[in-house]
């Protein structure tokens, strides 16, 4: 029983801890001149200006590095846009009808302004909106520090935790028949 209970603390340890993001001691990535990241998932704060003011993206959002390239994972306040355009090149909306409009897109440089082009059905014909996204590069932390990141934690952490007193329940019960009984049922 203490063998399970043990395991059970480890497991949970295990869950909780989060690791940070690692900066690349190498020659600089595509990622930018001034900051360069080993490959890999991170949280990064952005901002969004322009259009009408109405419309807002995620922030933290989810920035992959992968060969030294970032992409930035931007999810709209609405499920109005269809597709956005980034340095002349089109992106198609990632997301399934009734969620929120959902894009990869890449990102040159983390320390400067990204203008981009986003499409909106939401006025009854589609117009295309000019907007600058900002992106923090003082913000990268790991990718658990995302709040999707945090509730499945959570939610792992209660599904050990839940299994493990199932278990516990179950040698506590048969222990209580041994003892009652005087011999096992």
């Amino acid at each position: 029983m203490k063998k399970i209970l043990l395991s059970v603390l480890l497991a949970l340890g295990c869950c909780a801890s989060a690791a940070s993001p690692v900066l690349a001691a190498s020659e600089p990535s595509a990622v930018s001149e001034s900051l360069a990241l080993e490959d890999g998932e991170y949280a990064i704060d952005v901002t969004m200006t322009g259009g009408s003011g109405k419309a807002t993206v995620q922030s933290p959002t989810l920035l992959t590095v992968t060969d030294g390239v970032a992409y930035a994972s931007i999810t709209w306040s609405s499920t109005n846009y269809d597709y956005m355009i980034v340095d002349g090149q089109k992106y198609l909306n990632e997301s399934g009808e009734g969620s929120n409009s959902h894009f990869t897109i890449p990102v040159p440089d983390l320390a400067s302004d990204l203008p981009i082009i986003a499409d909106t059905l939401a006025m009854g014909t589609p117009h295309e909106v000019k907007y600058t996204l900002t992106f923090d590069p003082s913000s990268i932390d790991s990718k658990s520090s995302l709040p999707q990141e945090g509730a499945k934690r959570v939610l792992l952490m209660a599904a050990v935790i839940i299994i493990g007193g199932g278990i516990l329940n179950h040698f506590v019960n048969e222990r209580r028949k041994i003892d009652y009984t005087g011999k096992r049922k």
